[in-house]
């Protein structure tokens, strides 16, 4: 059924089922987000643009599409976002969505902007967005987007479309009018609160604001709505939530930096606002007569004294028998206590800290006097449990009837003096003398339990978090200042810790790790039918790289080449070894792969002066017809007609062993679009005479003198 015959809510569920797809997979929001920009633009109507809107807003905040994605995507939308927000008359709810789409793009554009200086015409869009939401401050609703973190250090100088000098008075504008506010006394108590909330991530994120920010907040007395009107409930509110965020913001503001000249000054305003706020709202102080303040005083420290004067525990001798080790340290008379038992309900770490916050809290003389009765407990136990003497076997200087007679190590001795003799005595001497004297109380061995088996999921979640660290600390180096010779393909993988060797050791954990068992695709167990997948670690870790390289793929270039290189030195290995009969044949074509890949990707950035494709090209290692192919539908648009036939001839010239298919290439080009032929025929006279003149008289299949066939396979291995 055609659009036009279904209503609006049948419509607005098909966009909603858009919107489910794209949350299963993001690998969709380019095609929805260009099927569905005529359906959302300015002229329809308001329930397709409050959606589109919100579908925007909701497609550039989440973090699960990747940057390259998003940035491809912004330049897409920027029109339709333009369009929206310039309309008097649009709808608040439609102007919410587009203010918080153009937030998530901001940074996005800048980024482009900063490393595609020749294209103005983003920027200009991107300026006209950010000049009618200024515009629109004061009257439009408040809005919150999640920008990527900019910053005016990143523009470099002398740059054609961004002005440092303008983008630094600008944002100390913005900043003045987020602190008047504050110095305003109309301003909505709440405008306040929402302002002081702010203005701590300012601080640390912008450390040069801090100055001004901390001169307005000495300026600013949250207390004074207090003082210059009645003191209502509703005042009484707002007048405590404006003091204790103001307290709370400078109290973290000098704790983070204690060095800060301002540091002193920001503690004292804070106690003064504490004294402030206790004179205004501290009714029950001055209502409370003095005489009961000093009768409760006296009570109270009567009271202590009589506590601390006698510590109230009462140590009792153990029980004839066997007695518990949990019984030795029992200090009560009530059973109740006694049986009660928390080791079913409370987990041992947490009954621990309890313990330990409790003790730490004691009084030092009623935690002495435990230990003391812990202590007479033991040397009573010991004396009990002592084995008596057998005249056979007793030594000769000790007669049956000397009943005084006591060995040293039983004198009253407390259990740390007795394990400081054991660990002093002979082996033997202490094994023998260890089990009479511990007895029943010594503790079992503890040990760990092993821990717990990882499934297949578990230890994909696990490799992707290590990878993902890797890649954090390969980010956080900078690029070496002077580039160092490569030493080739059986280099050491991190000889040095810079970016080079880290970007060795990913590649290569890509590429070298699990050579051979790729083709491995299912586990099966012998019991059930089930089928699981396997999670592929080296496909893991060439998406990340392939994103990592497409963030900036003119700086990252040489990233590509070093993995793509390895990538194809794997296979070669590969082809290789499966010659032989133990070797299984057929190895993942990744090398061809991924580079389409890496091509596909970057080919709609490239202008007419771009150098990076004739650099990419000349460093593979190996060129295909497939990839060569790519080059051909650059021809597409005329401004890179040029660029497309120069990087070819630049192969033709300095790579011979790609020579032929490189003017296969070159003729295809000449053949397929009008606009290419000029350049492409003086290539051809050169190096294939006959062929323009062969062609243009309906010569079909006419190849000219020095081109020899192609293999099956399309490929030339280049030396």
């Amino acid at each position: 059924m055609a659009a036009t015959q279904l209503s609006v809510a049948d419509q607005i569920r098909q966009l909603e089922g858009a919107r489910k797809l794209v949350l299963k997979d993001v690998s969709y929001y380019p095609q929805v987000i260009q099927a569905t920009l005529p359906i959302i633009g300015p002229s329809s109507q308001v329930e397709f643009r409050r959606w589109g809107s919100e579908f925007l807003a909701e497609a550039f905040a989440t973090p699960a599409v990747p940057l390259s994605s998003k940035e491809t995507l912004s330049l897409v939308v920027l029109d339709t976002l333009k369009s929206l927000v310039e309309d008097p008359k649009q709808d608040v709810l439609v102007l919410r969505g587009v203010i918080q789409a153009a937030a998530s793009i901001y940074p996005l554009a800048m980024r482009w902007i900063i490393n595609n200086s020749y294209d103005s015409t983003t920027w200009e869009k991107m300026t006209a967005i950010k000049t009618r939401i200024r515009d629109m401050w004061d009257t439009a609703p408040l809005t919150r987007g999640d920008p990527l973190d900019i910053s005016r250090n990143m523009v470099p100088p002398n740059h054609p479309a961004l002005d440092g000098d303008q983008l630094e008075a600008e944002a100390s504008g913005l900043l003045d009018r987020m602190l008047s506010a504050l110095e305003d006394d109309t301003s909505d108590p709440l405008l306040v609160d929402a302002t002081l909330n702010t203005l701590s991530i300012l601080v640390r994120q912008r450390p040069k604001t801090s100055n001004r920010i901390i001169s307005t907040l000495f300026n600013f007395n949250p207390l004074k709505l207090a003082t210059t009107g009645p003191l209502t409930p509703k005042t009484k509110v707002l007048v405590k939530s404006m003091e204790k965020t103001t307290r709370m913001l400078l109290t973290h503001l000098y704790r983070r930096d204690v060095h800060n000249p301002l540091a002193g000054r920001m503690q004292q305003y804070v106690e003064r606002l504490v004294r402030s706020r206790a004179e205004i709202f501290d009714e029950t102080g001055r209502k409370r007569a003095m005489i009961d303040q000093a009768s409760a005083v006296e009570a109270k420290r009567q009271r202590t004294t009589t506590l601390s004067s006698q510590p109230q525990i009462e140590i009792t001798p153990l029980k004839h028998g066997e007695n518990s080790l949990a019984e030795v340290f029992t200090f009560t008379n009530n059973e109740g206590l006694k049986k009660f038992s928390v080791s079913d309900t409370i987990p041992a770490p947490l009954a621990a800290k309890i313990s330990i916050r409790t003790i730490s809290q004691l009084d030092t003389e009623i935690l002495q006097r435990a230990i003391n009765g812990v202590r007479a407990r033991l040397a009573a136990f010991h004396e009990a449990h002592q084995q008596p003497i057998n005249p056979e076997t007793a030594p000769l200087d000790v007669e049956e009837d000397e009943d005084d007679y006591e060995p040293d190590y039983y004198a009253a001795e407390d259990t740390e003096q007795l394990m400081n003799k054991l660990d002093a005595s002979p082996t033997d001497e202490r094994r023998d003398l260890q089990a009479p004297v511990l007895g029943a109380l010594a503790l079992p061995a503890f040990k760990l339990p092993p821990p717990p088996t990882l499934d297949p999921e578990q230890a994909a979640r696990v490799g992707q978090g290590a990878i993902a660290r890797v890649f954090g600390t390969m980010q956080t180096l900078e690029d070496p200042a002077t580039k160092k010779s490569k030493a080739g393909l059986n280099r050491l993988a991190a000889s040095s810790y810079d970016r080079d060797s880290w970007i060795t050791v990913i590649t290569r954990l890509a590429t070298r790790a699990n050579a051979g068992l790729d083709e491995i695709s299912i586990i099966k167990d012998e019991d059930s039918t089930l089928a699981l997948p396997t999670v592929s670690m080296s496909d893991s870790i060439r998406e990340m790289l392939y994103a990592y390289v497409l963030e900036d793929f003119r700086k990252r270039i040489d990233v590509a080449v070093t993995w793509l290189s390895e990538e194809w030195y794997k296979e070669r290995v590969q082809q290789r070894f499966a010659s032989s009969p133990d070797q299984p044949d057929g190895t993942p074509a990744n090398y061809e792969k991924w580079t389409l890949r890496l091509i596909d990707a970057f080919l709609p950035y490239l202008h007419s002066q771009d150098k990076i494709l004739t650099r990419f090209l000349s460093e593979l290692p190996e060129l295909t017809v497939s990839i060569l192919a790519r080059v051909n539908t650059l021809c597409r648009d005329p401004s890179l007609v040029n660029l497309a036939l120069t990087s070819l001839y630049y192969l033709v010239m300095f790579r011979p062993p790609v020579r032929n298919i490189a003017l296969d290439t070159v003729q295809d080009i000449w053949t397929e679009y009008e606009d290419a032929r000029p350049t492409a025929a003086k290539y051809l006279q050169r190096w294939r005479p006959g062929f323009v003149e062969a062609a243009q008289q309906g010569v079909q299949g006419v190849q000219g003198a020095g081109s020899t066939p192609v293999g099956t396979n399309g490929t030339v291995v280049a030396t």
